[in-house]
């Protein structure tokens, strides 16, 4: 039996597969809304709320259309770590980010796909998590296995 992978969404991975269309987040994008039986999508409240707030404000005339494909994402919505949560995991990255990897562990996401280089860079190496931080890049050379079984 096929393992199902879970991925966890940062909120520049949804907004650049979006509004671009051509890239490794426009092409994670797509493979959600297939409903797949080996993948499935995750973010968090926190994040949808980092989207539409940036929606609003560089390109409110896309709000449309970030409307109509979320729903065909069928992304999972991981409500808001609580205050406590935030707090243990203090100082592991940008206290921005912080509601963004308590989220995807929370869920029990196996990849939280960032374009984040410069937050959660650091994080990438250290294996102190079961959810694994990766470019949009690295999580399609990873999920191409899953995907040609």
């Amino acid at each position: 039996m096929v393992k199902k992978v879970k991925v966890f969404l940062d909120s520049n991975v949804i907004v650049s597969g979006l509004f671009s269309e051509r890239g490794a987040p426009h092409i994670i994008l797509h493979l959600l809304t297939l409903n797949l039986p080996v993948i499935s999508g995750a973010t968090g409240a926190y994040n949808l709320m980092e989207v539409e707030r940036t929606i609003k404000k560089k390109m409110p005339e896309m709000l449309p259309l970030y409307n109509s494909w979320l729903p065909l994402l069928d992304l999972e919505v991981v409500p808001l770590p609580s205050i406590e949560t935030i707090r243990t995991m203090a100082g592991l990255t940008a206290d921005k980010d912080i509601p963004v990897l308590a989220s995807a562990i929370a869920c029990g996401a196996d990849y939280l796909v960032t374009g984040d280089k410069k937050d959660f860079g650091k994080l990438k190496s250290k294996d102190i998590f079961r959810t694994k931080i990766v470019s949009p890049a690295e999580f399609l050379k990873t999920i191409s296995s899953f995907l040609a079984d």
